[in-house]
């Protein structure tokens, strides 16, 4: 039987190769119009087999200490490694330039920061750097004047010390950010906050992005809620959306006493990284919500919400299975710890510890406790199997500091097609006075610029329409251009707001080249994680790909049934109207207790 983790990570992995390699050749495919009705759109073959194998635990703790050799650094030039330059920049001028050199490197690959260890190279983490405490501080000192310097322009900000009282031994990690940003170019994190209802989520967000402290009865997420509903009964029903800002010494921007909220002009115009946090519903009526903010909200990371007095209960695990199934990296913050007793905390803690370590999840449950664990943290748990726990309090104030520090570090690790055509998910709809239809969503392939013509759809009959963007917004500002990877807002032309709706696409209009086209049925390879009986064709559960939210009909499998721990070949049938989807995607059906992850393998245009 295939396991949730062995499976999700088989699912990214051909999600990611479908967006290196396949995903232009498919939307080419697409928008030439060169595959006919009821033609397959992918060369992906149904009876492929993944070689994808599960990892013991002993192998992830391996993984954290030791790292192999860069390919090829044994053939290479002999090279002085970048401590070494680091220490004699301020008398060796070919030193400073080939340490300016690796810090371009490492901020572009950061998108405008990076986080510097001193006791490993940071070209080959494998070479282990001792420095005495004299050395570690002209090392500190070298850095911060070459990044002063024009060539770099970059803030360089202490993140912790610590020195060695045996060996006299110092090591340390810094942030080094970029000064000067512009808003098209910002640095966005996206942050899914999830857990089971009355877990404190909107509450912590209330705190993080307006400051002070909450009063014990809701008064911190007062302002976050939407609907009059939500106010009366204290609990999220739709998605909400927070910003957080942080300036290029990791301060945040815009957080004062609590006693006025800061608009999102003022927050992005001080800002040099924003983390946007989607707060999503903890009630399982509003699992659909949750699971739509997840899929078509493309967050990089899963902050999940447990309530010490309560523990792993209800949605929170649901919402855990979600992210494991996508493959997002998870970070867990243990709310009410200043109401908690100690012995009921401590059976929390010793809860999520058994369920991250459980063959489902895989995970290394990692304690929070020092600002030094919060660096270490935010630079391994991305690549490896690492879930950090805060333990946090809204009304004490207790670990929000290295809640926030956390946020401050995270790195940004999305997958989009950044040189393919244009393609834009929609997550929501707006009909703006004076300006018209706006659309909002994640920009997940390629560019635009405002004025280009685009199209969008599909409609109900898979048509869709000429249109052009009129302009375009990031966190409220306006932009002249949106890349792959930012989420941003669209005032378009000629398009009326009753004519989109979630799920649509807006994408690249060439010239003399035929529109894009729709699909209505799909191959998908699947795994079952929850069914109490069998599942066989004309079954039907509602589908998330992306943004789009249908209900599905089994039209296909490559064997009689299937049921929970099964993996097979499915081929599902849209129900209500064709849509925009490509080979490479990854999928999740539900229907009542009913949950199945998969990929998408081939799609078939035409009805």
């Amino acid at each position: 039987m295939t396991s949730l983790s062995e499976f999700s990570d088989y699912v990214h992995k051909i999600s990611a190769e479908s967006a290196a390699s396949g995903a232009s050749s498919t939307a080419a495919a697409a928008t030439t119009g060169s595959n006919t009705t009821g033609k397959s759109a992918s060369g992906a073959k149904s009876g492929q087999k993944p070689s994808a194998s599960i990892q013991s635990e002993l192998d992830v703790f391996s993984s954290l200490t030791l790292s192999e050799p860069a390919t090829g650094a044994t053939d290479a030039a002999p090279r002085l490694s970048f401590m070494t330059c680091l220490l004699s920049a301020d008398t060796n001028a070919a030193n400073a330039e080939q340490v300016t050199a690796t810090l371009k490197d490492l901020i572009l690959d950061g998108r405008g920061e990076c986080v510097l260890r001193f006791d490993q190279d940071p070209e080959d983490p494998s070479i282990k750097v001792q420095l005495t405490a004299a050395e570690f501080a002209k090392a500190v000192t070298n850095l911060k004047a070459l990044c002063a310097r024009p060539q770099l322009e970059c803030v360089v900000t202490d993140l912790y010390e610590a020195e060695d009282p045996k060996t006299g031994l110092k090591k340390g990690q810094v942030l080094v950010r970029e000064r000067n940003v512009s808003v098209s170019d910002l640095l966005e994190i996206r942050v899914a906050v999830v857990g089971n209802v009355d877990a404190g989520k909107s509450t912590l967000l209330g705190v993080l992005t307006k400051g002070g402290l909450d009063d014990g009865r809701g008064k911190a997420r007062v302002n976050l809620f939407r609907h009059k509903h939500e106010i009366e009964s204290g609990r999220t029903s739709s998605v909400g959306m927070e910003i957080m800002g942080f300036d290029e010494e990791g301060k945040v921007v815009g957080a004062n006493d609590g006693t006025r909220k800061a608009s999102w002009k003022e927050i992005v115009g001080g800002s040099r990284k924003v983390i946007t946090f989607i707060d999503l519903a903890g009630h399982e009526k509003y699992l659909k919500t949750t699971v739509f903010g997840l899929m078509g909200g493309s967050p990089d990371y899963v902050m999940l919400m447990v309530g010490a007095n309560a523990g792993m209960i209800g949605m929170a695990r649901e919402h855990l299975g979600v992210a494991l199934a996508l493959n997002v990296p998870v970070f867990i913050c243990v709310t009410k710890i200043d109401m908690c007793p100690p012995n009921i905390l401590q059976e929390t803690l010793t809860q999520l510890s058994k369920i991250l370590r459980s063959a489902g999840c895989r995970k290394i449950p990692l304690l929070i406790n020092s600002f030094q664990d919060v660096a270490e943290a935010s630079m391994t748990f991305v690549s490896h199997r690492v879930c950090p726990i805060f333990q946090i309090s809204s009304v004490s104030g207790d670990g929000l500091d290295l809640v926030r520090m956390f946020l401050n570090l995270l790195p940004f690790h999305g997958q989009f097609d950044t040189t393919g055509p244009f393609e834009f998910e929609i997550n929501d709809t707006f009909s703006v006075p004076f300006v018209g239809t706006v659309v909002s969503g994640v920009v997940t392939s390629g560019s635009v610029k405002a004025g280009d013509n685009v199209y969008i759809g599909p409609d109900s009959l898979g048509q869709f329409a000429l249109s052009a963007i009129r302009s375009i917004e990031r966190k409220r500002q306006p932009v002249d251009v949106a890349h792959a990877g930012q989420s941003v807002s669209f005032a378009m032309k000629k398009i009326r707001r009753r004519d989109v709706r979630k799920g649509m696409v807006v994408l690249a209009a060439v010239k003399d080249a035929p529109g894009p086209q729709c699909v209505r049925e799909f191959l998908a390879e699947v795994l079952i994680l929850q069914h109490a009986t069998t599942i066989k064709t004309r079954y039907q559960a509602m589908l998330h790909v992306g943004a789009v939210a249908q209900t599905c009909a089994i039209v296909g499998l490559d064997r009689p049934y299937i049921r929970t721990g099964d993996r097979a070949m499915v081929r599902f049938r849209f129900m209500l109207r064709p849509e925009y989807i490509k080979a490479g995607q990854k999928i999740l059906f539900r229907e009542g207790r009913t949950r199945g992850l998969g990929v998408v393998k081939e799609v078939f245009y035409g009805f």
